[in-house]
């Protein structure tokens, strides 16, 4: 049994979980009844992706974005952000074991994956280590978002790669008809895991006009996992020989958490509070005794408010509160290292009215946050960092310059309600109209460290400040080519500032097994893209695809240095943060087809699926690629349904990455069967329930992640053969 299962868990969230899960005793035990959407076929068209990143709230067809919502989130849900998105075209995982997995898109990672939750930072130390977690569980999400490449450029410079955006529904923008809510239970066999989750929403205070009130929010959830089983591997023992295991060791983890929030609807637009909290044990792979204790307090404050005229029709702003902290936890129960980030971020946007033609939006954002490690395994100081930035996206439709008449599928008003969980109707064959956008962003930094702490032995010197200036263009193109044709062409010019540990790191980084050495003159960071896309869609089918480089002029890389460095734990390399030439490019394809046979209640449909995509990065200043990149990766569905139910078969194959660095080694490939079933039944008085069966990796395929960094691959393979099933209840 894993060291973890000793630790206690806070009983909070524990009793509000089970205060939920009493209230819909009531709604379990309805009484079934046919349900007349689960007998229809498929809709006729594929629902649009509407991308919250995108200011003005439009359909955005032939933008590098991927959504997860409803009943494909439930069925994807993992135990980390990553696991969930595993699939979705240009996006990996680091996959430091099975708990501490943060999103990579484009092979890129650390700082400049932007991780998001409702618009705002997500505090925390996940990318400074690939031990250390990203505090959000996907069971209290109910909305994925992944903008990939240029289109993340109003997020800022740690934005360079792409945003994942965790949407929930904490602070309502709309008021529930009566009360609504939703309990889901889960389980699976590789990790044992054990999961549940309840949310309620409800209309506490009506106002004086219809779609008005005051509107309560509470959510909570659990997760319980043990060890992974995987198939049998040989599990490297640190002393040049390996042992056979069949398991990940230190691998379990308890997460638990919750909120409240409270939020006033009102006819031109909401304003809310919510107070959330995070907890998460979990086991350090790398370490067969260490575990990490986690926490974090949240408070935020959100609200849109519009207008029909005047000289701004919608002002939207998101402020939080963010204290995070975690302790790495020895296996005598001492205390080795403390992380701590604790801070405010403030966004703000404007849309302004109309000029001519042009919709735009100009903004403002506002970062502050102070980072500590404290212990004898720190290698970062304790810094102070301040972030100012202003932007501005405007967007041109093209139509009346190049003589075309408007079209019915015509951008919503100005001022217009946003809802970024609901799909809004359009024409299914995108957009008809060519349209221009363009965006810029100036964003000031200040890092400043504190040095050594009084009293200690010399390690980061004395204290020193750096402030930056990074400025960002971007400029796109959407152009109808024929009916259901869509091209797309996206330019950008990007910067970003170095972090914290890349400027005064200066110690062994356990997680790495290196010796790390920040460099306190380093620049910003630069890169030039270009991305092309070609989407189609006729009916139920589409296909769509992204064809993208990257070039940096000064890529900050953690660079091998030849020399080692004399530590408790031997003589280990040393790596230096350097800024170096790399280029990045790669392809995304994705496309679905879907046929529906017979009709009316004995109608049913058959949806195939494929994707394919390949990214190659290199150092161009050394002459060899970059490491931890994913090889190829292509992905096979082929799904069935009638009268509510659902089978699915999928196949996903990753080729072997020998594309590696000299001092990495190559990652051979892996085929991975998956099998799936699903049923949606109506219960009584407008109820819903949603019943899933999943036996994933079907052969015991024993499968290693190249993004994986290498001290961790061969001790963490992925997960073998497992049988998974939940239930989800809504109402």
């Amino acid at each position: 049994m894993s060291s973890i299962a000793s630790l206690s868990a806070a009983p909070v969230p524990r009793r509000l979980l089970l205060a939920l899960l009493a209230a819909f005793a009531g709604p379990l035990a309805a009484q079934s009844t046919p349900s007349a959407s689960a007998d229809a076929p498929a809709a006729a068209t594929l629902p649009p992706r509407l991308i919250t990143g995108n200011p003005l709230g439009q359909d955005v067809t032939g933008t590098p974005a991927t959504v997860i919502q409803g009943e494909a989130l439930v069925l994807r849900r993992g135990s980390t952000l990553a696991e969930t998105l595993s699939g979705t075209p240009g996006v990996a995982a680091t996959a430091f074991g099975p708990n501490a997995n943060r999103p990579l898109i484009r092979g890129l990672d650390g700082d400049r994956i932007r991780i998001l939750n409702n618009g705002g930072a997500s505090l925390d130390a996940s990318a400074l280590s690939f031990d250390h977690a990203v505090p959000i569980d996907p069971l209290a999400v109910t909305r994925i978002e992944v903008l990939r490449g240029p289109a993340a450029l109003l997020y800022g410079g740690s934005a360079i790669g792409g945003v994942v955006n965790a949407l929930d529904r904490r602070i309502a923008s709309e008021t529930p008809e009566g009360v609504e809510g939703a309990v889901e239970l889960r389980g699976g066999s590789a990790a044992r895991e054990e999961g549940a989750s309840a949310v309620l929403d409800a209309t506490v205070l009506p106002g004086a006009a219809a779609g008005t009130g005051l509107v309560l929010h509470v959510d909570a959830f659990r997760r319980r996992t043990e060890d992974l089983r995987t198939p049998g591997y040989d599990r490297p023992d640190g002393a040049g020989g390996s042992t056979r295991a069949d398991r990940v060791l230190n691998s379990a983890s308890r997460a638990e958490g919750g909120a409240v929030g409270l939020s006033w609807v009102g006819r031109n637009g909401h304003l809310g509070l919510a107070v959330d909290r995070y907890e998460n044990d979990y086991g350090i792979v790398a370490e067969e005794d260490v575990t990490i204790r986690m926490q974090q307090d949240k408070l935020a404050l959100a609200g849109e408010w519009r207008w029909a005229q005047g000289p701004l029709r919608r002002l939207s702003g998101r402020v939080q509160d963010t204290d995070y902290q975690h302790a790495e936890v020895e296996g005598d129960g001492a205390v080795g290292t403390r992380f701590g980030r604790n801070g405010q971020d403030a966004r703000f946007e404007a849309e302004h009215a109309p000029l001519g033609a042009m919709r735009g939006v100009i903004g403002l954002q506002l970062e502050r946050s102070r980072f500590s490690a404290l212990g004898e395994e720190a290698f970062v100081p304790s810094t102070r960092s301040r972030q100012q930035a202003v932007f501005l996206h405007e967007e041109l439709p093209l139509g009346a310059l190049l003589g075309r008449a408007p079209t019915a599928e015509a951008a919503p008003a100005a001022g217009a309600a946003r809802q970024p969980g609901r799909a809004e109707a359009s024409d299914p064959r995108g957009l008809r109209e060519p349209r221009l956008s363009f965006g810029a962003r100036l964003e000031r930094s200040r890092i400043a460290s504190a040095g050594d702490a009084p009293g200690a032995d010399p390690q980061f010197g004395d204290a020193r400040t750096r402030r930056f200036t990074a400025r960002s263009l971007a400029a796109g193109l959407l152009w109808p080519l024929a009916p259901g044709w869509q091209a797309s062409v996206n330019l950008a010019r990007s910067e970003r500032a170095p972090t914290d540990y890349e400027l005064y790191a200066n110690g062994l980084h356990l997680a790495t097994a290196a010796f790390e050495q920040g460099d306190p003159s380093l620049p910003t960071e630069r890169a030039r893209s270009l991305d092309l896309g070609l989407a189609w869609q006729s009916g139920p089918a589409r296909i769509s695809g992204q064809l993208y480089r990257s070039d940096f002029s000064r890529f900050i890389g953690l660079i091998p240095t030849g020399a080692d460095a004399d530590t408790d734990e031997g003589p280990v390399p040393i790596y230096a943060f350097q800024p170096v030439r790399a280029r990045f490019t790669g392809f995304e394809l994705e496309g679905h087809w879907r046929w529906t046979h017979g009709r009316g209640e004995g109608a049913h449909w058959t949806e195939l699926g494929a994707s394919l995509d390949r990214v190659r990065a290199e150092n161009l200043s050394a002459g060899e690629a970059l490491p931890r990149i994913p090889p190829q990766r292509l992905g096979l569905s082929l799904a069935h349904g009638w009268a509510g139910w659902t089978l699915r078969a999928e196949a996903r194959h990753a080729a072997r990455q020998d594309r590696v660095p000299a001092e990495d080694e190559a990652t051979p490939s892996s085929t991975v069967l998956n099998l799936a079933a699903s049923h949606r039944w109506r219960l009584a008085d407008d109820r819903e329930a949603l019943f899933f069966l999943r036996l994933d990796n079907l052969t015991d395929e024993l499968a290693y992640n190249a993004s994986t960094i290498a001290t961790v691959r061969r001790l963490a393979p992925l997960g073998g053969r497992s049988v998974s099933a939940g239930l989800r209840f809504s109402f």
